[in-house]
């Protein structure tokens, strides 16, 4: 909005046209999204404090965390206000990945949302029903994935559109262009052709899976906002180099056209991120809920898609990859002992992971924090991926 209106007076002042640096916006998005979020915290909190979706806290999990019960949650609802302002000030409005990540974000968002509501005001432990949720999940990652499709190899919607045509009027056949290919990490040449079928098919298992990672991942005070913050900057970065045709080159990177403009909404979530962490750090004033830790995987998921970076994703997300291992090979390893010996057993003395560490005696700090580190030795691993091919 604000490069609108700097575009339109740039005739009369000069200096207007400072806005149109994406570095510039990035730096002043992460600003204007950290100062919403400080703002506006302590009201949305007073808020859902008065509307009493106080969060409820599992019986069987770690006894230290029954203190927390009645913590206001559903605070995502202030991670995605500030980005969501933010984004709209200093974005590109015109620019469709800008768009495309937007309504995945809030898409997950609301289901989020409808899942935390059912929760803890109309007092349903269930919340939104499993298949339902999945449901929901997988409609906008699919949507998503198949608009990415056609978009990401295209300059332009009406490029986009065009291919579109091009594959159901072939039968549904058609050889998308290199930079749609999925790309190897630390290798300058290795990169394997998807087709519209692998690349919808793995965009949408980005997509989706990294929104239930860090959905499962958010389980302790700051657990899971900083690695997400730290992820999102990195991703910024990816997409200010992806969209920049000099630097593509010399990386040897996909030019991605457009894919520059998610670097301000990176810079917004990592704003948003540090804003909702001043209230989330321990002891936690507020959780994120659903509604908070699904947007943000879908957001991240969608960015890494557009940037051709989803291996890296998986390396620089590896604590939201492992505490997801860690459930499927928890709950796997119970059911399969259940049906051969009739009495499930457990791999971990609790999952996700961070409980784990918590029922071995760690404190929940330490658990906290040593994640937050690990996140932060995989960012740079995947950041050196740039340069070291």
């Amino acid at each position: 909005m604000l490069l609108i209106l700097a575009n339109w007076i740039d005739e009369y002042i000069r200096a207007a046209a400072v806005l149109n640096y994406i570095t510039l916006r990035a730096v002043l998005a992460t600003l204007t999204a950290l100062g919403i979020g400080l703002f506006l915290g302590p009201a949305v909190i007073r808020k859902l404090t008065a509307m009493k979706v106080g969060q409820a806290v599992r019986d069987d999990g770690p006894q230290t965390h029954l203190i927390k019960t009645g913590t206001p949650t559903m605070g995502g609802a202030l991670i995605l206000l500030s980005i969501g302002l933010t984004t709209l000030l200093w974005a590109d409005l015109s620019n469709r990945f800008v768009w495309a990540v937007m309504i995945v974000t809030i898409g997950f968002g609301a289901v989020g949302w409808v899942d935390d509501y059912r929760k803890v005001v109309h007092q349903d432990p269930r919340g939104l029903p499993g298949r339902w949720k999945y449901f929901w999940q997988s409609v906008i990652g699919i949507l998503a994935a198949i608009y990415l499709a056609f978009s990401v190899p295209a300059q332009s919607n009406a490029q986009a559109l065009d291919l579109f045509i091009q594959w159901v009027s072939n039968g549904f056949s058609i050889s998308l262009p290199t930079k749609a290919d999925l790309i190897v990490p630390f290798f300058k040449q290795v990169a394997y052709p998807l087709g519209v079928f692998g690349f919808i098919v793995l965009s949408y298992f980005v997509i989706v899976g990294s929104s239930n990672a860090v959905n499962l991942t958010d389980g302790l005070d700051g657990l899971a906002i900083m690695p997400t913050v730290l992820v999102a900057g990195a991703l910024g970065v990816f997409a200010y180099v992806t969209g920049n045709a000099v630097f593509a080159k010399y990386l040897l990177i996909p030019y991605i056209p457009g894919a520059g403009e998610l670097t301000v909404f990176c810079a917004a979530l990592v704003g948003a991120g540090l804003a909702f962490l001043w209230f989330n750090a321990f002891p936690a004033q507020v959780f994120m809920g659903d509604v908070g830790a699904l947007a943000l995987g879908g957001a991240l998921g969608t960015v890494a898609v557009v940037v051709r970076q989803e291996i890296v994703l998986f390396i620089m997300g590896g604590v939201f990859v492992v505490e997801t291992l860690s459930v499927m090979l928890q709950v796997g390893y119970f059911k399969y002992t259940k049906w051969r010996f009739g009495q499930g057993r457990r791999i971990l003395l609790m999952a996700p992971l961070h409980h784990h560490f918590e029922v071995k005696g760690w404190k929940e700090t330490q658990v906290v924090v040593r994640f937050w580190i690990i996140t932060m030795m995989l960012v740079l691993a995947g950041l050196s991926t740039l340069k070291l091919r």
